[in-house]
């Protein structure tokens, strides 16, 4: 017999029911970055056709990616670089059976997270 209640409950309960796990919100911004990294590229690609193009175009591009937004963007996407390049290492050492217990996981999220920051920050000093 049909269930007549099956209207009346959540379809999925998932997001009122678990807490958000280190492991779960590092895949999601894994996914985020991936994304992101996308537009950024597209940017830069953009760059270089103005710098083919004509001065007064490359002109409007540079003044846009050298403004305080443009200088937000990149900076935000080195640091989407780094946090997807140390992501997609931490998947490589679990498709290879490695650190795959939570307590080993947890710590290889942390070390994503503070990694990324920290070679950013790197990144932006040295270049």
């Amino acid at each position: 017999m049909a269930d007549v209640n099956r209207g009346n409950r959540p379809l999925s309960p998932h997001l009122q029911v678990y807490r958000p796990q280190l492991t779960s919100v590092t895949s999601i911004l894994t996914r985020i970055t991936g994304n992101a990294l996308i537009v950024s590229a597209l940017l830069i690609a953009w760059w270089f056709l103005a710098a083919a193009t004509s001065p007064e175009y490359f002109a409007t591009a540079n003044g846009l990616l050298t403004s305080w937004f443009g200088d937000l963007v990149m900076t935000l996407s080195v640091l989407g670089l780094w946090y997807h390049t140390l992501a997609g290492i931490r998947h490589l050492i679990w498709d290879n059976g490695y650190m795959l217990d939570l307590e080993q996981a947890e710590k290889l999220g942390w070390i994503v997270v503070i990694g990324s920051a920290v070679l950013t920050v790197l990144t932006i000093i040295i270049v």
